[in-house]
């Protein structure tokens, strides 16, 4: 309850901000009518939203569709797009919900369908990316640990610091460019393409598996990086244990002293950073994906900022904002799970 409450303060505070910073966007009436749409229906989304009301009536408002307990008028043309379950109190109603995020100025979808059609592509490519690093980044750490002042070392070592200094949207640029169009005839992959495509007749959606290569690739490098470095500086001061020494001096192999006793005590860094990666790589695939055209959260919120599109705007921002709260709760969790010594203190 404690954590809700904060999530929620948290929330209302990112809100505000939000709302006051977005107000320099063209509004709505201005977007339409550069859409070249009629007085009529440019004015009924202005009341609908409630665009002609002063700035903190708008706010509360728009506080009020986000909230699970909202009132409305029955007259009101949004509840047509709500989600739940609403009790008549006279000449308006009391509605338990799920957040109403508004309408597309665009395209008049509602955004928390865009937004969910958009994260099944932003989590496929965060998942691919983070197993890359993983895969590669353990291994090589514990290389690196194992191999402590020797040139193998040094070479992960450099490599690992070179991975994190480059920003992901220059190596999707590079890759993009170097392995999908450069060496395109010999890779067989493609600069640009999403999860699902239409086939040539344009009636069915294919599986695209392939086009997830690069930008995953593209994705992983900087938390690659981090867990080379992060596993190896952990496990170098593991290993130099009274528990580690006394293990060796049972007679136990290296592999056995290595992957059953040292690895599990220094992996605890390691889910940290995990889940902070892995709610960072949901919420910063921005420009990874729309290097590479990849359907996802990222590309849905650019072309909405290309478009002025307010509440597609606000909603992917707000939603990015649960996924943080969401990944940093389960993070602790997990951590108080695998770390006994902990569990006393959480209580």
């Amino acid at each position: 309850m404690k954590r809700l409450g904060f999530f929620l303060a948290v929330m209302m505070g990112l809100l505000a901000i939000v709302f006051s910073l977005f107000q320099a966007l063209p509004s709505a009436d201005q977007l339409l009518t550069g859409q070249r749409s009629d007085a009529a229906t440019t004015q009924a989304i202005v009341a609908d939203l409630g665009l002609d009301q002063p700035l903190h009536t708008q706010f509360l408002l728009y506080a009020n569709d986000l909230s699970p307990i909202s009132v409305y008028s029955n007259q009101a043309d949004k509840t047509a797009y709500l989600s739940g379950i609403a009790i008549p109190m006279g000449s308006v109603s009391l509605w338990l919900k799920w957040p109403y995020l508004r309408k597309s100025f665009v395209n008049q979808q509602p955004v928390a369908r865009l937004l969910l059609e958009a994260l099944l592509g932003t989590a496929v490519l965060a998942l691919s990316a983070m197993v890359i690093a993983l895969l590669l980044g353990v291994p090589m750490g514990v290389l690196a640990a194992l191999k402590k002042g020797t040139w193998i070392d040094h070479a992960l070592t450099a490599s690992s610091a070179l991975g994190i200094s480059v920003p992901s949207f220059f190596s999707a640029m590079v890759i993009s460019w170097l392995f999908g169009f450069v060496y395109s005839q010999q890779t067989g992959l493609s600069m640009t393409g999403s999860l699902y495509e239409l086939d040539s007749l344009g009636e069915s959606l294919h599986l695209r598996l392939d086009h997830l290569i690069l930008p995953a690739i593209a994705l992983g490098i900087r938390p690659l990086a981090v867990f080379v470095q992060l596993t190896r500086n952990t496990l170098v001061d593991v290993l130099s244990q009274d528990y580690v020494r006394l293990a060796r001096a049972k007679g136990l192999t290296e592999a056995q002293v290595v992957w059953r006793h040292a690895l599990p005590n220094a992996l605890n860094p390691l889910v940290t950073s995990i889940g902070g990666w892995f709610s960072s790589l949901l919420a910063g695939s921005f420009f990874t994906e729309y290097i590479f055209q990849w359907k996802g959260l990222g590309k849905v919120t650019i072309d909405a900022l290309q478009q002025s599109d307010l509440p597609v705007i606000m909603g992917a921002v707000l939603f990015t904002a649960c996924v943080f709260f969401l990944m940093h709760s389960l993070t602790e969790r997990l951590y108080v799970w695998m770390d006994p010594r902990l569990r006393g203190q959480d209580k």
